[in-house]
């Protein structure tokens, strides 16, 4: 019974992405919840892929667990293989391959899950957003997943956001989008996680409390 409780948490999120001149900002709240329980305060939606890429998650956390698993260890496999880092397109098209299958897979539970890949190639930054079935689009603004904050976040982000924004002024923004959703949405709270991805690469991941 315990382990089909956990197989059901979901994590009721709002995660935002923002392209930023000099990077991208990654952001997520930290409250997992199970239907009207709070199940989690300090649950992690924000990860580091590989050095270049990260990425946000929201769904059904036994899903998110298994497919970040998965991803990652096919990621350091074309490393070890090709001695080149992965591209945050190549980091993209995996997460929705591994998506598509998941969904399309007979079981009593849904396994709804949904991403948000940004990264650093040589061909500079980029961000990606994988749907819950499976497909993948290329984001060159901003871009937010989860539940009803997410449209609050898009009311935020499409007055605010301007092309040509720095760093600083995207983790602002990014952290105005969480603190929002929180006072609207009862699925997400108790702060959030952001990092940044600049020329040095993925940066470390902070938490912020509101």
């Amino acid at each position: 019974m315990e382990e089909f409780e956990k197989s059901i948490l979901k994590t009721g999120t709002t995660t935002v992405g923002i392209v930023c001149k000099d990077g991208i900002v990654l952001a997520a709240d930290k409250r997992a919840t199970a239907d009207f329980f709070i199940a989690n305060k300090d649950t992690r939606k924000v990860f580091k892929m590989t050095d270049n890429i990260a990425v946000t998650v929201a769904g059904v956390v036994s899903d998110i667990q298994l497919i970040l698993k998965l991803t990652k260890a096919e990621l350091r496999l074309k490393s070890v293989r090709t001695r080149m880092l992965p591209t945050v397109k190549e980091a993209a098209n995996l997460f929705a391959s591994v998506v598509y299958q998941n969904i399309r897979k007979f079981s009593p539970i849904m396994g709804v899950t949904s991403f948000i890949v940004g990264g650093k190639d040589s061909s500079g930054f980029s961000m990606y957003i994988i749907g819950v079935d499976g497909s993948v689009q290329d984001c060159n603004n901003y871009v937010t997943t989860g539940a009803y904050g997410s449209f609050i976040a898009y009311g935020i982000l499409e007055n605010e956001w301007k092309p040509n924004i720095s760093i600083e002024e995207g983790k602002k923004m990014a952290l105005k989008v969480i603190s929002t959703a929180i006072k609207r949405d009862a699925s997400v709270g108790e702060g959030a996680y952001i990092t940044v991805i600049d020329e040095k690469g993925v940066g470390e991941i902070k938490e912020e409390k509101f």
